[in-house]
């Protein structure tokens, strides 16, 4: 059984790679540079980066659920080792 577990784990875990990878586009737009250091610091960039990520919909219901009721009845004390 633990195999199978180990299968369906590594299939879950390719899943949400593939998923994470088609998920999110990020292309650098612009490239880093980085600052001429002497006595004071001038210039420098940041990297742009133009990232276009997929949506999800997230939305909601109101449903009504018929919980059953539980009763419990204790076991009478018919234990003969108990009556000691």
């Amino acid at each position: 059984m633990k195999p199978a577990f180990a299968i369906i784990g590594g299939l879950v875990v390719v899943a949400l790679l593939v998923f994470g990878f088609y998920m999110i586009d990020i292309d650098q737009t612009q490239e880093a540079q980085l600052p001429d250091v002497d006595v004071t610091v001038e210039g420098g960039q940041a990297p742009e980066f133009d990232v276009d990520t997929g949506s999800v919909a997230v939305g909601e219901e109101e449903v009504t659920v018929t919980v059953p009721t539980l009763e419990v009845t204790p076991p009478a004390d018919d234990n003969p080792a108990d009556n000691n």
